[in-house]
């Protein structure tokens, strides 16, 4: 492993997180690729991104469960290189993967982890009741983990994960495989915890969830390429307007529009397209006449508000022409 570069010396005192060039490599493969970033403290802090983006592997890095191959970091003032340890103690992490013991109660997986957390007796019957009274659990403290629904299976993980009452909670993919209303209650709960002053860092690929972070990186190929908050990246990122076109065919519209030259990008929205252009009044009558002369009705043609999905779908394919041009050009 590389030598980790110094960092600045302002530590625990201006950030909860703190990442220079954090990389990881598994083979030829680069996972994470020079990854900078810092989080305030009380600040939800969002990594989206596609499957295999690097988000999971960024978080477990910064948890001190993966070294990486290069790069420096620090949680709550702990270097995640030199003491990942250290680390350990000062976070909670609640993994993609259900990690529960599920033919442990769920009284019995709350004295567990309050006993892997060091908690004496007292403190950790006090934390086991308030992470139920949290979770919505009441009545529930003695059916067996694998006998909950699912949102109630996360609200009791996320209460294990905190019952030592850590400064910075690493959730990673929260709220995969729950449905809506359970997801919108385990957001509630993370507000809870923001409100405490709790640091929360966490990873979705729900776009609708990266609109509830304070700020959020947009994370492709293992890079981050925006960092900002969510209405700042709907604001700038894409330095155009986006039509919004209801038409028939739209896979085949989609293609016809990506290829004019008027238009930056094209992409699928739902039943519709959604164009990136210059000046949403001139490309109006353009996308018109050019769906007409393919042969495809247009019901309507509105500028809109961007949306994140715009604006991470307007990135990744400026990643993609960034990286296939010195190809051609080889």
């Amino acid at each position: 492993m590389n030598a980790a570069p110094a960092m600045a010396g302002t530590g625990a005192a201006s950030a909860a997180v703190e990442a220079l060039e954090l990389t990881r490599r598994f083979g030829s493969f680069v996972a994470v690729d020079r990854v900078s970033l810092s989080v305030a403290r009380g600040e939800i802090f969002g990594f989206l991104g596609p499957n295999g983006a690097g988000k999971s592997t960024t978080i477990r890095m910064l948890c001190g469960i993966l070294a990486p191959s290069s790069g420096a970091a620090r949680v709550d003032g702990c270097d995640v290189v030199r003491d990942p340890d250290r680390v350990k103690e000062r976070i909670g992490y609640m993994s993609q993967r259900f990690s529960l013991y599920p033919d442990l109660t769920t009284a019995e997986n709350l004295r567990f982890f309050a006993g892997i957390y060091g908690l004496a007796p007292a403190p950790a019957r006090q934390r086991a009741r308030w992470a139920v009274e949290m979770a919505g659990l009441e009545g529930q403290e003695h059916r067996l983990t694998r006998e909950l629904a699912g949102g109630w299976k996360q609200r009791l993980a996320l209460g294990c994960a905190v019952l030592h009452e850590p400064p910075v909670l690493f959730l990673d993919e929260p709220t995969s495989g729950v449905d809506p209303i359970s997801r919108r209650q385990f957001w509630e709960l993370i507000y809870r915890l923001k409100a405490a002053g709790t640091t929360v860092l966490v990873t979705t690929h729900f776009l609708d969830e990266a609109e509830h972070c304070d700020r959020l990186v947009l994370m492709y190929r293992g890079r981050i390429i925006a960092l900002d908050r969510p209405a700042a990246l709907k604001r700038d990122a894409l330095d155009g307007q986006v039509l919004d076109i209801a038409c028939d065919e739209a896979d085949r519209a989609t293609e016809v529009l990506g290829e004019a030259a008027w238009a930056r990008d094209a992409a699928l929205f739902g039943a519709s397209v959604h164009v990136v252009v210059d000046d949403a009044e001139a490309a109006a009558p353009r996308a018109r006449a050019a769906l007409r002369a393919a042969g495809i009705q247009v019901q309507g043609i509105a500028p809109i508000e961007a949306t994140l999905e715009d604006v991470f779908i307007h990135l990744v394919e400026q990643t993609d022409r960034s990286a296939e041009a010195p190809a051609r050009d080889r």
